[in-house]
């Protein structure tokens, strides 16, 4: 088996997809990439571009990582860029008192990464988000609110049965480890939804084919959001 099936296998695996998800999300077979998986067939660098974005690795790690998968784990540099995608997605989408419900920032931080991806295809945090009952959302969410509420970035409310955020402190959110595109897009997706009732935009995530084709408790590739019409992902026509 080369390096590249051998390392394909392992990524798919340490991030939860199958080989259906990973083969629907560039276009092939099931059986097919069952083949490129097993050493038997190759794929174009295109593709295996689009795989490596989706399972969050450098195309060189797929190529050539040696044997293991702690390539493949989120490292802190990586949850210290979600979390100010949290927090600039707070920013921009919060109600006029500057709050925001958890569930609803929670789908601002969905709409920003598969909206990257779905423009560049590459998500922009990498996150693996479930399909949960009010997600979706990745595991890591629920830590870096914790952690931030933590270290006096955000306070939580808890008013009937919402938990709402707001930043303790005016001015920017930071932003230094994101792009001026990345901050511009999640300015965008908060101020499409600014006002917007919390169960709108869970509406709305809900109806698209990643919540869609998914089964619940399952991770939901990036790759399949590329198959939504535009005003589809995340409200392109509101923009």
């Amino acid at each position: 088996m080369s390096n590249l099936a051998n390392n394909l296998e392992k990524a798919r695996l340490a991030r939860g997809f199958t080989q259906e998800q990973v083969a629907s999300a560039v276009g092939l077979s099931r059986p097919t990439y069952a083949l490129v998986e097993a050493g038997k067939r190759d794929i174009t660098l295109s593709q295996a571009e689009s795989i490596a974005a989706m399972l969050r690795i450098s195309i060189d790690d797929l190529r050539g990582a040696p044997d293991g998968v702690s390539t493949f784990s989120d490292n802190q540099a990586s949850v210290e860029k979600y979390k100010q995608i949290i927090l600039n997605a707070l920013q921009s989408g919060a109600d006029k008192d500057g709050k925001i419900t958890k569930t609803k920032l929670a789908k601002l931080v969905y709409l920003a990464d598969f909206t990257w991806y779905y423009d560049n295809l590459r998500p922009m945090s990498g996150m693996s988000y479930r399909k949960l009952p009010r997600g979706p959302v990745p595991d890591v969410y629920f830590r870096a609110l914790d952690e931030l509420e933590e270290d006096g970035i955000i306070d939580r409310e808890e008013k009937g049965k919402s938990i709402l955020f707001e930043l303790t402190e005016s001015g920017d959110a930071p932003a230094n480890r994101l792009s001026k595109e990345e901050k511009a897009m999640i300015g965008k997706i908060g101020n499409a939804w600014k006002g917007k009732q919390t169960q709108e935009v869970v509406d709305f995530t809900h109806a698209q084919l990643p919540w869609q084709i998914c089964r619940n408790g399952e991770v939901m590739p990036y790759g399949l959001i590329t198959q939504e019409e535009p005003e589809r992902v995340y409200g392109r026509a509101k923009l």
